[in-house]
């Protein structure tokens, strides 16, 4: 906990004022912006992976052209055609609709209204024509225990309308019949061979005994209704693209929650989702993309693999992608067995509010992961945020690690798996290569890490924001940590931890810095206080932990100036995770005068070995 006076980093040495107060609302910082060495941290998915997946979103009709006074109009016109369920009985109003038994096959294109309950019934659509096939929902009852009660086995696109005011249930058995053994489809409760677009005022309960909830082999779009899905395997899946425009989407599956598994097409096998209302359980990922994930709104509740407290066996990521996921928007809360956020290549988030309890990493990229605003709150993790090249322009920060805060690591192509550190300060990383650098150009962080506060396996820049850490009380890690060189150029941070390991910036800053060492540990909530020959104050800070080193650095640290610093005491004001940023101290113990002449000032020394 850390205090700095209005009239000293808030205002001076270049920084711009009220916008620089880190507990103001803040704009979005420019992509990367000060970033002069390393690899760009931005988001470097392949534009064609880019542009299909927006061309595959646009390419679909709105389901809002779909409207209910059209359908009225048609029905009033006598063009929908009733299919009547009746337990063992299926009646027919209409044409386009052949009747064999339990089973009603839909012909033609046209519209198609699904009306009472059968067991051991199925309808299938299965036309050649160009047109669309919709299918309004309005109060079924549908199951069948050896195949997928609702089959679309071919039709241009089918568009399924949840009626208003109707509760519609769709279930499978738990042993299917195929009429071969080399044939393994259908096989969730609701399967589509081609583009399905699901819709409308009413509710969906999907019970997927078999496997898949909801599955379309090529893309699937929910814009609308209030879906639930029970599966044994798979709640919700889109082969090619799973797009989620709108909805109140309830799921729990032994496998994922949302899946796009096409993996050898370019451009597909993603899910784009920019609004609606989930709720998702799962034994493996909540979202499970082959390519990108793409978020934009939307509120989501995400809980695998039996939560943060629980060891995950295999995957039960919150979010997870082959390739990149960017974050643009959105409501999130993870309670995640294995990562909360986890991309094989690129993580942006520009945008959002994410609390997330990981049982591994919060926030982890194989490559390149880049915060330009939000807010992100990690109450447990292992690591609290890892990417090979981490880049911070933006946002409210807020991390709890088990080992260390922010990691710049090799990721799991270099350390084998990916399963992050194991807890006992060990890090899966390679050595340092030259291209790990953590940029901070903004924004507000504060650490509290049992390992490194810090860590990164390369070099550090910063040149703007806030840091704050609470590191380890133990010697064995560092509040701040890095192989390479770490440049102060701007911002302020203070980082508070054990002694045998403290670092702070080196001389390659162009901002001063400070390292000071105490002669004994000092409990959690004791007060370290620097203040100029005239009596401004600079720093009051209480770290939430017991510690025997701080490093510091601000603007007001200047050269030719002389400081002098206090351990204990009080102080009244406004406190934001320890920065006292107004208000009085009335002092402690002096335990040091200094006199900045050069880059880094150390004071005091310890005595045992790192």
């Amino acid at each position: 906990m850390l205090l700095i006076s209005a009239c000293s980093f808030l205002g001076d040495a270049g920084q711009t004022g009220a916008d620089q107060n880190p507990f103001s609302d803040t704009g979005q910082a420019p992509l990367n912006s000060g970033a002069t060495t390393g690899r760009a941290a931005q988001d470097s998915r392949p534009q064609s992976v880019r542009e299909a997946a927006a061309a595959n979103i646009a390419s679909h009709e709105d389901p809002d052209d779909y409207a209910w006074a059209d359908l009225d109009d048609a029905s009033s016109a006598g063009a929908v055609t009733e299919i009547m369920l009746d337990h063992g009985a299926i009646s027919v109003s209409g044409r386009g609709v052949k009747v064999d038994g339990p089973t009603a096959t839909i012909t033609s294109a046209g519209t198609f209204r699904l009306s009472g309950m059968m067991d051991e019934g199925q309808v299938i659509v299965d036309t050649q024509d160009r047109d669309n096939v919709q299918l309004i929902l309005n109060g079924v009852e549908l199951s069948h225990s050896s195949t997928s009660p609702l089959y679309i086995a071919n039709a241009a696109e089918t568009i399924i309308l949840l009626a208003e005011n109707s509760v519609n249930r769709i279930a499978d058995g738990v042993d299917y019949q195929f009429p071969s053994a080399q044939t393994d489809e259908p096989n969730a409760a609701v399967f589509s061979k081609d583009n399905l677009t699901i819709f409308g005022p009413g509710s969906l309960i999907v019970e997927g005994n078999f496997n898949d909830g909801i599955a379309a082999k090529d893309g699937l779009i929910i814009a609308g209704g209030d879906i639930t899905v029970h599966a044994a395997d798979d709640g919700i899946r889109g082969k090619n693209y799973l797009v989620i425009k709108d909805g109140r989407i309830r799921i729990t599956a032994a496998g994922d929650g949302l899946k796009s598994d096409e993996k050898d097409v370019p451009g597909l096998g993603y899910i784009a989702v920019s609004g609606g209302d989930l709720d998702i359980t799962s034994g493996g990922d909540a979202l499970q993309a082959e390519t990108d994930v793409l978020i934009s709104g939307g509120t989501f509740n995400l809980t695998t693999g039996g939560g943060s407290t629980q060891t995950a066996e295999g995957s039960a990521r919150g979010i997870r992608a082959d390739s990149s996921i960017n974050i643009d928007g959105g409501t999130f809360q993870f309670d995640t067995a294995d990562d909360g956020i986890n991309a094989n290549d690129n993580l942006v988030i520009n945008e959002g509010s994410l609390l997330i309890a990981s049982g591994d990493d919060g926030l982890h990229s194989d490559e390149d992961l880049t915060i330009n605003g939000g807010t992100i709150e990690i109450t447990d993790s292992v690591e609290g945020i890892e990417g090979g090249l981490l880049t911070i322009n933006d946002g409210r920060l807020h991390i709890v690690a088990g080992n260390d805060g922010l990691n710049v690591a090799g990721g799991s192509k270099e350390s084998g798996g990916g399963t992050g550190n194991t807890g006992q300060g060990q890090d899966s990383v390679v050595e340092y290569s030259g291209d790990h650098y953590l940029y901070i150009h903004g924004g507000t962080i504060v650490v509290n890490a049992a390992g490194d506060g810090i860590d990164s396996n390369g070099a550090i820049v910063m040149t703007d924001g806030v840091v704050i850490v609470n590191g380890p009380a133990d010697d064995k890690n560092g509040a701040i940590d890095y192989d390479g060189t770490f440049t102060m150029a701007g911002g302020l941070m203070v980082a508070a931890g054990s002694a045998a390991m403290a670092r702070t910036a080196d001389a390659t800053s162009t901002q001063n810095a400070l390292l000071l060492f105490l002669d004994n540990p000092q409990p959690a909530g004791t007060l370290i206080h620097i203040e100029d020959s005239s009596g401004q104050k600079l720093l009051t800070f209480a770290p939430a932990k017991a510690y025997q080193s701080i490093a510091f650095s601000a603007p007001d640290l200047r050269e030719g100036s002389t400081y002098t610093i206090f351990v204990g005491g009080s102080a009244a004001g406004t406190v934001h995770d320890g920065l006292y940023v107004d208000g009085s101290y009335q002092p402690g113990n002096e335990v040091g005068r200094f006199t900045v002449a050069q880059r880094v000032t150390t004071i005091g020394t310890i005595d045992s070995d790192p």
